[in-house]
Parts: structure tokens; C-alpha cells; sequence
């Protein structure tokens, strides 16, 4: 009998474990570039699964979750202006009854720094939401450092 029950616990744990699935379609990777001795350039490329988005830089209120970045602050750089990024696709969302924007496959987000030392480390936390045509996942975090030599 303790075999049967065990065996039954089995199976029924590898089932639900088969079934269940974490979802993770977006991949960061993150570069920069030296443009001269005081000023940088940070590189965040998100990679996006096929059939699904995350939501641009400026998503009107009520609608998903933008895609936004932290930096944290720093002796060693000061922000030069604001996260560049390519024009974003837009679509009509009838969840959020609104156009909004988003990209799809991969998008390359710039942000460009004042460097007040050598070798510098960039630090930041990018978060954003991803969704396909059937659901939306909770909004994530992914942290990120880069050195500028």
C-alpha cells in the first residue's frame, strides 16, 4: 500500500510539475561605448521572444505597464538627457482600450553618460512589461552593470 501511495504521489507531482510552465520571453543584454575621455554611451537590448512585446518608453495613463529605466546615482557619471530608444510600433489593446506602443524581436534602448573618473561602473535597473496575444506577465526587474573603460 505505501508503494502505491507513493508511486501515485509520483506521478502526480511530475504531472503537475510538466504542466505547469514559467514563462520568461525577454532576454537583456547590456554594452557600452567610450566615445571620448568624459562621455559614454550604455547599450540595454532586450531580445523578445517570438509572438510576444514589451510596451515602449511612454504609454498613455491606464494603459500597461512603460518600460522604464533607474539608474543609481554615481560619483563616477551623470546622466546626459534621457533613455533614447527606436520609434516603437502601436496597436490598438482592447484590454486597455487604448493605442499603445511596443516593440517586438529585439529593441536596443541608448542611454548616454558624463564620465567623471577612468574606468566607471553603470548601474541600473530596467523594468518592463511583457505580454503575447493571451496574457500579460506581472512586471519584472532586471538589474544591470557595465563598466566603461
Amino acid at each position: 500500500m505505501k508503494k502505491l501511495s507513493l508511486l501515485m504521489a509520483l506521478v502526480l507531482f511530475s504531472v503537475a510539475g510538466a504542466v505547469a510552465q514559467i514563462y520568461n520571453p525577454v532576454t537583456w543584454s547590456v554594452a557600452s561605448k567610450k566615445l571620448n575621455n568624459n562621455e559614454a554611451v550604455v547599450f540595454v537590448k532586450a531580445t523578445i521572444e517570438q509572438g510576444w512585446n514589451i510596451y515602449g518608453l511612454q504609454v498613455p495613463d491606464g494603459g500597461p505597464i512603460s518600460t522604464s529605466f533607474k539608474f543609481t546615482p554615481s560619483k563616477e557619471y551623470t546622466l546626459n538627457g534621457k533613455v533614447a530608444a527606436p520609434a516603437p510600433k502601436s496597436k490598438f489593446e482592447k484590454l486597455f482600450n487604448m493605442d499603445v506602443p511596443y516593440y517586438i524581436n529585439e529593441v536596443t534602448f541608448q542611454q548616454k553618460v558624463k564620465l567623471t573618473k577612468g574606468q566607471t561602473n553603470v548601474k541600473g535597473v530596467v523594468e518592463f512589461m511583457a505580454c503575447d496575444k493571451e496574457r500579460c506577465l506581472p512586471p519584472e526587474e532586471y538589474a544591470f552593470t557595465v563598466t566603461i573603460k
